[in-house]
């Protein structure tokens, strides 16, 4: 007998258990990258702004940022590329970064957390997004570090996450022009959990399509496909759950890098957080329930199953008595010497036969 084989979905690369490659006991600050290389090199985009101009630059050394970081405008380095740890230790040396801040940058494994140090304010968050080509996810680590007068961005890859941010200068957009760099983190915070909701729209696309499979009828690959998206849910609660508690801290703490009239946006940030936080709640519930929904299902088709089987065994009862009877080898037997006896009884069988199937018929158990 050939045993069936079932075709098992790959697992979403973000859902994959990564191994951390940090030694134990190494001093704080080593520096080991610890996620993929998803471009061939390092790139610096630089974005100098203020109320009258915008200047957008791609720079190949770091040093080419120092006229703008001396002038009175605000500057925005995107770095695109994770991967070449020597040339980011030369823009993190340059910014004289804390080691523990390049530790983490590189470090792809981080929660979202927001941490202060005297000089900066470190930002780690997760980008996910819908791919619209593939319809899966990509989900890829965003590090903000928030200066006086500037702002560094590191992204593992080339997407354009922050494009809408950069529409808004490039258009004017007033209050980011106006504002300090502590307005641009919030903006480029916004445009995160702007995604995230797009996220959550896709989860709720997933949710529907499978409980509709679900209802069409038994299929054996929808346990798997409910674990799946169910870990899908846990996973984006893990990167949305500790951004959430991070941005309520920030609110509430004194801070010489966030302005306390800016504060206010980022509690509008957080407010978004706590209604997609609610969004997760409500779909892990129902996938859940969709497991519950699953196994009834299967249970109604065990039951219709076994009923089937149970009336064709009642069916046959009174036939095997009657055969049965009649093949006992007794020799006076009055029925065996009438010569109409084996009709009779295959005619008393039918009509026993007929009889049970209208009575089952008039229950509603056929």
């Amino acid at each position: 007998m050939v045993k069936k084989i079932s075709k098992r979905r790959p697992i979403p690369h973000f859902l994959r258990h990564k191994k951390h490659s940090k030694k134990p006991g190494q001093a704080p600050g080593t520096l080991h990258f610890t996620g993929e290389k998803r471009i061939e090199n390092v790139q610096l985009n630089l974005c100098d702004y203020d109320i009258d101009q915008l200047g957008e630059y791609d720079i190949t050394e770091i040093e080419e940022s120092k006229p703008y970081l001396d002038s009175p405008s605000k500057t925005w380095i995107n770095v695109l590329g994770l991967h070449d740890v020597e040339k980011l230790k030369h823009i993190w040396n340059y910014f004289e970064l804390h080691p523990l801040i390049q530790e983490d940058i590189i470090n792809t494994n981080q929660r979202a957390k927001i941490e202060e140090y005297p000089n900066n304010m470190f930002f780690v968050l997760r980008m996910m997004v819908v791919n619209e080509a593939t319809g899966q996810l990509d989900v890829e680590q965003v590090s903000i570090v928030l200066s006086k007068n500037s702002i560094l961005s590191f992204q593992e890859s080339d997407y354009p996450i922050f494009e809408p941010v950069l529409h808004r200068l490039r258009n004017g957009a007033p209050r980011l022009r106006n504002h300090g760099p502590d307005y641009l983190a919030y903006a480029l915070i916004d445009t995160i959990v702007d995604y995230y909701f797009k996220v959550l729209e896709h989860f709720g696309d997933e949710i529907e399509a499978l409980e509709d499979k679900i209802l069409e009828g038994f299929d054996e690959s929808i346990p798997e496909q409910v674990h799946t998206l169910r870990r899908k849910l846990i996973y984006f609660r893990k990167s949305v759950w500790p951004l959430r508690d991070s941005l309520n801290s920030l609110i509430r703490d004194e801070s010489h890098l966030i302005q306390d009239d800016n504060k206010i946006y980022y509690r509008d940030v957080y407010d978004h957080l706590v209604q997609i936080n609610d969004g997760i709640e409500n779909y892990r519930d129902m996938v859940i329930g969709m497991l519950d929904m699953h196994m009834s299902q299967v249970s109604n088709r065990m039951n219709e199953v076994m009923k089937v089987l149970t009336i064709i065994a009642t069916i046959f009862i009174p036939l095997t008595f009657i055969a049965g009877v009649y093949g006992m080898n007794f020799e006076y037997m009055p029925e065996l010497s009438i010569p109409w006896a084996y009709p009779a009884i295959w005619t008393l069988m039918i009509l026993t036969t007929a009889g049970m199937v209208f009575f089952f018929r008039k229950k509603d158990w056929l």
